[in-house]
């Protein structure tokens, strides 16, 4: 679930002041969550472990492509950091088996 907390994040990133904006910035993170989650696993986006900032730093990302109309260039520049990221959570959920 994407709470105040990230919104206000990107919001941050992306020099937004004004809140008329926090319920499509809100829908937004949340395909970009689906998305990540998809992609390379379950993360916690406020959590602290490397792959969860890892894994927030491209939802961040992603919400900015997304914002600006260009998310399907998102995938093409951001692929190596993607399969990264799926290759070292797919690691872990083994490790942890």
């Amino acid at each position: 679930m994407v709470t105040q907390t990230i919104v206000e994040e990107f919001k941050g990133r992306m020099h937004i002041t004004h809140s008329g904006e926090d319920d499509n910035l809100k829908r937004l993170l949340s395909f970009s969550v689906a998305y990540i989650k998809s992609k390379c696993g379950d993360f916690d986006i406020e959590g602290n472990s490397e792959n969860d900032l890892a894994a927030t730093e491209l939802v961040l990302e992603r919400t900015r492509y997304s914002y600006n109309d260009a998310v399907e260039y998102f995938e093409d520049n951001f692929l190596s950091e993607i399969f990264s990221l799926g290759i070292e959570m797919a690691g872990d959920e083994n490790a942890e088996v």
